[in-house]
């Protein structure tokens, strides 16, 4: 099974959670990955022009989404990437697809769930399967998810630094893909 992820980072927080959803995802056996950093150098003329890239994550069986909350959604720079996939989504080359994503913000409420929104409008457009969080803090707690965001990985950094438990939560968000990709059949 392949899983993708694809994700814009300036701080390396989203880089740091992207590395956490591999680590999770790589304890299942027969997880291959395809990760992706969104650079500018790809953005041509305001458009994202790494066809490359597009193709591999073609080639995946689910595709986790990932990009710092800016303004109330996703990065200027993710957004590039998913108005470069319309013409996948024309045919629905993604459709069934398992999808996830996470996100980081600096302020407690600093709208991160409109951007899990936004990640999971793009993907349900594209016909995919959004994952969630199954773990709520209480009934099931698994020592993650502090912040109680079941969209996705949500992490709150206001200095900085990712916390220990969001890191954790990233991890265990890949892991769950992982093992619903063998559910699936698909390993």
């Amino acid at each position: 099974m392949r899983l993708g992820v694809i994700y814009f980072s300036k701080t390396d927080i989203t880089e740091s959670l992207a590395n956490a959803v591999i680590d999770g995802a790589l304890t299942v056996a027969g997880t291959e990955i395809y990760k992706h950093r969104i650079v500018g150098s790809e953005i041509e003329q305001g458009r994202y022009a790494n066809n490359a890239v597009i193709d591999e994550l073609s080639q995946c069986d689910a595709i986790v989404f990932g990009s710092p909350t800016y303004m109330g959604s996703v990065s200027a720079q993710f957004k590039t990437f998913a108005d470069a996939t319309s013409e996948l989504w024309c045919d629905q080359k993604w459709s069934g697809k398992l999808a996830a994503g996470f996100t980081c913000g600096s302020a407690l409420n600093g709208d991160q769930s409109s951007t899990l929104q936004y990640l999971i409008t793009f993907a349900c457009q594209h016909g995919m399967l959004w994952m969630g969080i199954d773990a709520a803090p209480g009934y099931r707690d698994f020592g993650i998810n502090r912040m109680g965001c079941q969209l996705g990985t949500l992490a709150y950094c206001p200095d900085g630094q990712i916390h220990e438990i969001d890191l954790a939560t990233a991890k265990y968000q890949g892991k769950r893909i992982a093992e619903q990709l063998n559910k699936m059949g698909k390993a």
